[in-house]
């Protein structure tokens, strides 16, 4: 949600639903803490995922991303930890052609080694046009993060292409810190997205979507 320091790491939790092209937006009045959503932030993303070509990286449950645009622009690594997942961040760096094959920096390497060794390859290419809303309490803290994507993807190992929208909310610093607390919100978050016409997300992330998994 905001710029974190290079090689920061932080635990994504969050949950994602499949939606329809013309599925109108939640209410969240019904969610425990929010008072009101802020404006609209459109932001345009382009995600160009690397892996071995023996997939060591994916057979490890770790993805490794260099995303331009939106406000955690830059090189990622999201990996397994307790209660979602790890995010780990550097800085874009010197982007040189944007559509060449992606030029995973040393730093990177490092980080993935006790998973993967290079040479790592084109995997997968996914365009996002993002629209963010913060779920904010009375305070205007954060209590969430909802995403609206409309997502066009290309497996660059198969040459196939898909399109398809989808919804994520995550928790923000203002969310609750307990887990009962948290329980309550994602139950209330649920039942506003499927109200609305959402239902859960059939992939764990758009990279799995995009390889047809």
């Amino acid at each position: 949600m905001s710029k974190s320091a290079p090689g920061s790491s932080s635990v994504e939790i969050e949950s994602k639903y499949d939606v329809d092209t013309d599925t109108p937006l939640p209410d969240w009045s019904g969610v425990p803490g929010v008072a009101r959503v802020g404006e609209a932030e459109p932001r345009d993303l382009d995600a160009r995922y690397v892996d071995t070509a023996g997939a060591d990286l994916a057979r490890n449950g770790v993805a490794v991303r260099r995303r331009q645009g939106g406000p955690d622009e830059g090189w990622h690594i999201k990996a397994p930890a307790e209660g979602g997942r790890s995010e780990t961040q550097w800085p874009l760096g010197d982007l040189g052609d944007p559509d060449a094959d992606p030029v995973v920096p040393d730093e990177i390497q490092d980080a993935v080694a006790a998973w993967a060794r290079g040479p790592f390859l084109p995997l997968a290419r996914v365009r996002n046009h993002r629209t963010a809303y913060a779920l904010l309490d009375a305070e205007g803290g954060v209590v969430a993060e909802f995403v609206d994507d409309r997502v066009r993807a290309r497996d660059e190992r198969r040459g196939v292409e898909s399109a398809w929208r989808e919804w994520e909310v995550e928790l923000g610093p203002a969310g609750p810190a307990d887990q009962a607390g948290r329980a309550a919100l994602f139950t209330a978050v649920d039942a506003a997205v499927f109200a609305a016409g959402g239902r859960p997300a059939a992939s764990g992330s758009k990279l799995a979507r995009a390889l047809g998994h």
